[in-house]
């Protein structure tokens, strides 16, 4: 019998890239040598694969029961299953798999990154916690106010929904500067709600106001990539991006198309619980941008 989860094989590689972060230095290595080459993984012994990862057999074994397997004989079949179905992805598109290669064509450098955003999207939504979000929902609905916290790129994830949150007329900050962050999250209490955004979730300007706005009472959400990092375990509720990136792409291209998707799931849930709300303050806010275009091209016309 299978596991909860392992149903589908592409869950198995999800659940060790999410791991990574939480792992010991040699059980990260078993992880690194499965993910990059599945197929390969699936056929070695424990004491091969041990091999490969410079580590021991006892070694694999935790690894094993840190990605949810009771055995090692269970992490070779769902590897299995997800090398099967990676192989037929691949033999859909095949030009558009890989990383950014210096020989390639512009045309296959926008088929690869449409194809990879694309398998993204998917893979989020297809692992996202429903039961989660419809909590993070809950809790930005009754906030009395929203702080958004996030550096670099996830920076502008946050600036997005903050512009989003505002839009509809909720009372949401961004902070994206780091001491700024931490005044925000001092001032925060138990009916407010404090939300991180951090690919990798290892980013300590992200982590540090997400702590103390925890401390402070304040109920905290965490986006991340990976649920076993370090923002993850800071905070109450964690809603996780499903991200594969190639070294040629960075934390700033597919993971914010991800970060992207997740935001507007939270703002769309949102709006639906206030949808009176919601819909008198985009009204008021679309008439007065056009006011305000209608006057400046008054302002603008020769006399």
């Amino acid at each position: 019998m299978s596991l909860p989860g392992t149903e589908n094989g592409t869950d198995v590689l999800v659940r060790i890239r999410g791991a990574l972060p939480s792992l010991q230095p040699a059980a990260r290595r078993v992880g690194a040598v499965i993910l990059a080459d599945p197929a390969a993984a699936a056929q070695l012994s424990i004491s091969a694969l041990a091999s490969a990862a410079d580590t021991s057999a006892a070694t694999v074994m935790r690894f094993c029961r840190a990605v949810g397997f009771a055995n090692y004989p269970q992490l070779r079949l769902g590897l299995a299953g997800a090398a099967a179905r990676e192989d037929a992805l691949v033999a859909q598109r095949p030009a558009a798999t890989g990383d950014i290669d210096p020989a390639d064509t512009l045309r296959q450098v926008v088929d690869k990154i449409a194809y990879n955003e694309a398998r993204a999207l998917e893979e989020t939504a297809q692992h996202l916690n429903l039961d989660t979000l419809d909590h993070a929902v809950g809790r930005l609905v009754g906030a009395r106010r929203i702080d958004i916290f996030g550096t670099g790129a996830s920076g502008l994830v946050g600036l997005d929904l903050h512009q989003k949150l505002h839009r509809i007329g909720l009372l949401a900050f961004v902070w994206t500067d780091p001491h700024s962050a931490l005044t925000a999250a001092a001032l925060l209490g138990s009916s407010d709600v404090a939300l991180a955004i951090s690919h990798s979730g290892s980013t300590t300007d992200t982590i540090e106001p997400l702590r103390l706005a925890a401390e402070r009472g304040a109920t905290t959400i965490a986006v991340t990539n990976f649920a076993g990092s370090a923002l993850a375990r800071a905070a109450d509720l964690v809603l996780t991006t499903t991200v594969r990136e190639p070294p040629f792409r960075s934390g700033a291209t597919v993971s914010r198309i991800a970060q992207l998707a997740l935001v507007d799931f939270l703002f769309v849930g949102v709006a639906q619980r206030c949808y009176g709300q919601a819909g008198a303050a985009l009204s008021s806010t679309f008439s007065a941008i056009h006011r305000g275009r209608a006057r400046g091209a008054t302002r603008r016309r020769p006399s």
